[in-house]
């Protein structure tokens, strides 16, 4: 009977935390796009990429359709943007891929009221769902991912796939692999970053070439 009393306490606890997911949205005045937002512990996250082409300023970020395009903003370190291959059909599902110098440029990416998240702030996510071993799969899309690698998302992070591009223009891993920048750099050529992959439930921690084409997350300040 205390077993059985046990699971079911079991049960209706995490029953409560789905519940207690509180989702909001909000309307980037740029463009007019609404995006989803989801409370996670204490911080509140956007649930879904950025897929902006202007600074808070107005000013427009560069949109690499090239692989020379691509290569350029890597040597004169320039802020760039584009669509996973080129395909703007992604960009309604997976956001724009952005590099780093798009990310810390100080005209500002994220909208106003929030931030790119630095490392730390990655962290306290990871951190929250249980640590960095397990939190990969409370952040995962239930669909998309490849070979049946999808996650539960109790989180309501709704991370995806969107694979990256890298300093040669080359796009991989789309449906296997979501890459976000945070704000936070090692040195001049590196910044820190998190990986989510279809194979596994962890979430990874790794430095990252500032010149690579990566998703955006904002975190609400």
């Amino acid at each position: 009977m205390l077993k059985q009393f046990l699971l079911v306490l079991s049960m209706c606890i995490l029953c409560l935390q789905s519940v207690a997911q509180q989702y909001g949205s909000f309307k980037d005045p740029r463009d007019g796009r609404v995006y989803k937002t989801v409370k996670i512990g204490e911080q509140v996250w956007m649930a879904e990429n950025l897929n902006v082409s202007t600074f808070r300023n107005g000013d427009p970020i560069p949109q690499a359709k090239t692989n020379e395009e691509w290569d350029r903003a890597r040597e004169n370190k320039q802020p760039a943007w584009c669509y996973y291959e080129n395909a703007p059909a992604n960009g309604a599902k997976y956001g724009k891929l952005y590099n780093w110098y798009a990310v810390s440029d100080s005209r500002g990416l994220a909208p106003v009221g929030y931030h790119i998240p630095s490392d730390a702030e990655w962290t306290i996510l990871t951190d929250y769902l249980g640590g960095a071993e397990k939190a990969g799969a409370k952040m995962k899309s239930k669909q998309g991912w490849a070979e049946n690698g999808n996650g539960t998302n109790s989180s309501g992070f709704s991370g995806l796939p969107g694979g990256f591009r890298d300093g040669n223009g080359s796009f991989y891993y789309f449906g296997k692999l979501g890459y976000w920048w945070s704000s936070s750099e090692l040195n001049t050529y590196y910044a820190w970053s998190r990986l989510l992959n279809y194979d596994y439930g962890n979430v990874y921690r790794y430095t990252t070439n500032k010149v690579n084409g990566f998703s955006v997350r904002c975190l609400r300040d």
